[in-house]
This record gives structure tokens, sequence and C-alpha cells, in this order.
């Protein structure tokens, strides 16, 4: 089969396209031949040698897919060939075929297209575990959402729509965010022309955001956290900026508030069944119209670097999707 790899570390221009042998699925794993694949910016982090998770070279990027199920590995019981699926794989997923684990992997509702489905599984399932198990988002709080409408942030703002919250959304230009005012956002706030905390208490009031949603980190993360509520929740997503911001430890003190992290990897691989769970929430919320996965763009299987190039550059507006 036709695999991206990763031989060295560095930008996507170093990947390239190789035929590669793929083992039996081990117990536990499943076999699925890929159909559509997600691409994310962790998977540019990765190859980078960036990221939280470091894979020996050689290895093949790509964390999520859809496809069907080619054979499955001893002691899964819920899946079987045929089934159409969509997996968080981790590894591997730009492919032709992927062995991934069996409980991060679960059958699709009728109907849903497969590149809808692989631009689902990673940024709704983190956006999920932010807003609904993190923050324990409520109906009628406020949240606001930076770096609004990438893949993560259009989902967070229809998590939020979905549990009753008003939602801002802050993004770098007026097309981004008629985007996310399309995927539900109450009000909108362009930092890169409004001072942040003012346009928050222009939008937020005076009490300031329940929750703060920040997949983005850098310059932005101290003026908004300062914003944020009495008890307010702030998520660390993710730092799509390239910059770790650091905050003075006594904003926390003086609101009240919490600094949570967020790493949706780690939620899968400890907490399977509870990351199934929500999973099968947002399925159903799917299945409502509640939540519009946006596709800006498909590529090839050898166009996986360009995907990556615009993924860096923030062209993507909601989730690019590679089609082997």
């Amino acid at each position: 089969m036709k695999a991206i790899r990763c031989k060295e570390w560095g930008g996507p221009e170093l990947l390239a396209v190789e035929d590669v042998e793929l083992p039996a699925p081990a117990q536990g794993e499943v076999r699925i031949r890929v159909r559509a694949a997600g691409v994310n910016f962790p998977d540019l982090l990765m190859i980078q040698k960036k990221y939280q998770i470091q894979p020996p070279l050689p290895f093949t990027p790509g964390a999520e897919v859809a496809g069907e199920v080619l054979a499955v590995g001893e002691g899964v019981t819920h899946l079987k060939p045929g089934d159409r699926v969509a997996s968080f794989c981790g590894l591997g997923g730009f492919a032709e075929e992927v062995n991934a684990p069996a409980n991060a992997t679960l059958p699709l509702p009728p109907g849903m297209p497969f590149n809808v489905a692989a631009a689902f599984t990673l940024a709704y399932g983190t956006s999920w575990h932010a807003v609904r198990d993190r923050a324990a988002l409520q109906a009628g709080e406020t949240m606001l959402v930076l770096g609004a409408a990438g893949g993560v942030g259009l989902a967070a703002i229809e998590i939020g729509k979905a549990i009753g919250a008003k939602v801002i959304a802050a993004a770098s230009n007026p097309e981004k965010l008629a985007v996310c005012k399309e995927h539900g956002a109450d009000g909108v706030i362009d930092y890169t022309k409004e001072d942040l905390r003012e346009a928050i208490a222009r939008e937020c009031g005076k009490k300031g955001p329940d929750v703060i949603y920040d997949p983005v980190g850098g310059a932005f993360a101290e003026p908004a956290f300062r914003s944020i509520g009495w008890r307010g929740r702030y998520l660390v997503v993710g730092f799509a900026d390239g910059t770790i911001p650091a905050l003075p430890m006594n904003l926390p003190l003086l609101k009240g508030a919490s600094i949570v992290g967020v790493f949706w990897g780690n939620f899968v691989a400890r907490e399977p069944e509870a990351n199934l769970k929500g999973l099968g929430e947002l399925m159903r919320w799917l299945a409502e119209g509640k939540l519009k996965p946006r596709i800006s763009a498909t590529y090839a299987l050898d166009q996986v670097p360009q995907a990556l190039n615009d993924v860096a550059a923030r062209k993507v507006m909601g989730k690019a999707v590679i089609v082997p």
C-alpha cells in the first residue's frame, strides 16, 4: 500500500509517498481502508519533533481517518469487516490503509460521508473534551473562543451552542468571522483590529466570559485571561501561534479562576469509555443538525505537504481532508 513517510524531522517538504507493508491488526486493533483522513495542526508539529508525542522514525503521520473495516484483531467484538467507521488512529492515517485502536473507532451513522467523518473525530472530540468535560460549560454561560475559525474553534462554537451557552468568536479577519457567525457565534471580535480587552467587555459585559477556549496561545492569552469572569475556566488547548504564553500566577488568584489543560489524545488513551460516550453525544448532535463540520479543502495523498503548509499558514477555515 502507499503511505506518506516521515524519515527525518523537519518541514512538510521532507515527506514523500512510499510503498509500505502493513502487518495484520494486533489484539485490540482494526484494519481500515482509508477513504478520507483529517489534517490537523498536531500532524505538523509531530513531523517537526515539536509535539508532546514523538514517534520513532520513520513513521506515517495522520491522526484521524474514516473508511471501511477490512479486518479485526483478537478481542474486537463491536466491529466487523465491512463496517463504515471513523477512528482516532493517532498515527498512520495518511495512507491507503491503517491499523487503528478498536476502542477509538466507532461506526458511522447511516449516510454520513467519509470526508465529513474524517473532519469530525479529532476537532469535535477535542472540543467536546474541552468544553463539555473539562470546563463543564452550562446553558446560559458565556464562552469566548480564540482562533475560532479553525477546525477545533468552529467545533467549540457549535458545541457551546448545542449546550445552550452564549458564544463569542475571536479571529483574524472579516472572512473568518463571517464563517464563525455561520456556525452559530453570537458575537465576533477581530483581534487584529480591536483592543481585545475592550472588545471582550463589549461582547461579554463587565462579568466577563465564564469559559475561554484557547487553541492559539501567544500574545492574546494574557489579555484574554485578564478579562475572564469570576470562577472562570481557561482552556489550554494548543499553541497554534507557536509561542507558549507565560501567565502571571496572581491572575487566577484574583479571579478565582482555573487554568485547565486539554489533551484529547491522552484522554482517549486513559479514559476510552468516557471518550466513546462523548463521541456518541456528538453523533447525536450531528444527526440533529446541531453540528455542521466545515471542509474547506480536499487533497490527494501526494498533496499532504501542501495541506500541512496551508494549515500552518492558517489558510484553512474548518478542516482540510486527504482523500487517498
